[in-house]
């Protein structure tokens, strides 16, 4: 400036004052400006976090560092693909620096969805069902849903008092493995529901091909060269999805002429009765076809890990004129001392199905308008054939 005025561009000492007066103004306004922007970004970080500090940051929090309205934090929530990817990354964000944790209480009464689902189950004391609890359990990772678990006694009042606890609990659909209340009384509860392995006229339903079943572990007894193939069962209704297991033994024994005994009874409610009724009726049998091999076809890999126990107890071995296959493949089959033949219900693909259908049920039942109560679903999985040690060929002499 002082170079411009000594070589007389400005000679004229009011029109140097105004200049130096304007560049002193941009000066201090520069300055101002700098301290408010440095100001307003402290401000900012104070803000945040004061609200990062708060136990519960609330959409009201959210929508203030967003500048969003609070109807649109809402829908971030509630219905996501309502925003746009740039909007939802902007919120996205916010909660990371807010440091936000989920109300799940709050979001259950601002919509009444719970996600929870119940189970009701018989004695996990089977295989079967602590294996097909395990399967849906995992099932948390891709759906979200949290599950209530009772363990059915086969009593009606007492399973129909799980279910009332279960429904105060707002579960927005049930999975039913346990034979004790009829499909009918479940559809009334206005619920998805889900059977599994049950009687399911009424509700929708995932099972195995038990007759399928019933015939291949039938045809792979007759080809170990037994004399004689006996299957013990429980006695029950012809709309159970397991009685296929045996009508497909006795089609395939009558069929083929092959000479057999089916055994129904009533095989205990606990392993403890389980247990001394299955080594009641192996010593029955071993009386009654002695010099006969015997090809026995248990309904499930528990009752078969217990009769292979009793005759090892018996006879320090598998005796070669017993072959032995189960049902299920649970882990049971593969672990014993002595790995037994099964059919496999493929328990993982069956959890799978129930979760997928109950899933699209439930989010049915979410929208405003859900569309009218159609026939309920029915899902086969074809059983598989595991060939163990148990029906090893008879040995010619």
């Amino acid at each position: 400036m002082w170079n411009f005025y000594k070589t007389g561009y400005l000679t004229d000492s009011r029109l140097f004052r105004r200049a130096r007066n304007v560049i002193l103004s941009s000066y201090i306004i520069c300055f101002f400006l700098k301290a408010y922007m440095i100001h307003a970004t402290l401000l900012k970080g104070r803000t945040l976090e004061l609200m990062a500090r708060k136990k519960n940051v609330t959409f009201n929090d959210i929508a203030q560092y967003t500048h969003f309205s609070k109807t649109t934090i809402s829908r971030y929530f509630n219905n996501p693909d309502s925003l746009t990817p740039e909007n939802q990354q902007i919120i996205s964000d916010a909660l990371d620096k807010l440091n936000y944790k989920e109300n799940k209480v709050a979001k259950i009464l601002a919509n009444g969805q719970t996600e929870f689902v119940g189970i009701l189950i018989p004695s996990l004391s089977m295989n079967y069902y602590s294996e097909m609890l395990n399967q849906i359990l995992a099932s948390y990772e891709k759906y979200g849903y949290k599950f209530l678990v009772f363990a059915g006694n086969g009593h009606d009042e007492t399973e129909r008092r799980y279910i009332q606890e279960l429904m105060s609990y707002k579960i927005e659909g049930l999975i039913v493995l346990s034979h004790t209340l009829s499909s009918r009384e479940l559809s009334d509860l206005q619920i998805p529901v889900v059977a599994i392995e049950r009687e399911d006229q009424f509700v929708s339903s995932v099972n195995t091909d038990n007759y399928m079943g019933g015939v291949q572990a039938t045809s792979l007894l007759a080809k170990t060269g037994a004399d004689v193939l006996i299957h013990i069962n429980a006695e029950f209704s012809s709309q159970i999805p397991s009685y296929g297991r045996i009508k497909g033994f006795t089609d395939i024994c009558k069929e083929y002429k092959i000479p057999h005994e089916l055994i129904l009874t009533d095989t205990g409610h606990s392993y403890e009765e389980t247990s001394q009724i299955l080594k009641n009726l192996i010593e029955d049998i071993d009386i009654r076809y002695t010099g006969k091999t015997k090809g026995i076809f248990l309904p499930n890999d528990t009752f078969a890990n217990i009769v292979l126990h009793h005759l090892i107890r018996r006879y320090g071995k598998l005796p070669d004129d017993y072959k032995l296959i189960g049902f299920d493949d649970s882990p049971v089959s593969r672990e014993a001392i002595v790995p037994i033949s099964t059919i496999g219900q493929q328990i993982d693909k069956i959890a799978a199905a129930a979760m997928e259908i109950l899933n699209v049920q439930i989010k049915e039942s979410h929208k405003r308008k859900p569309a009218l109560s159609s026939e309920p679903v029915h899902q086969i999985i074809p059983p598989v054939l595991i060939h163990r040690e148990t029906t090893l060929p008879v040995k010619t002499p």
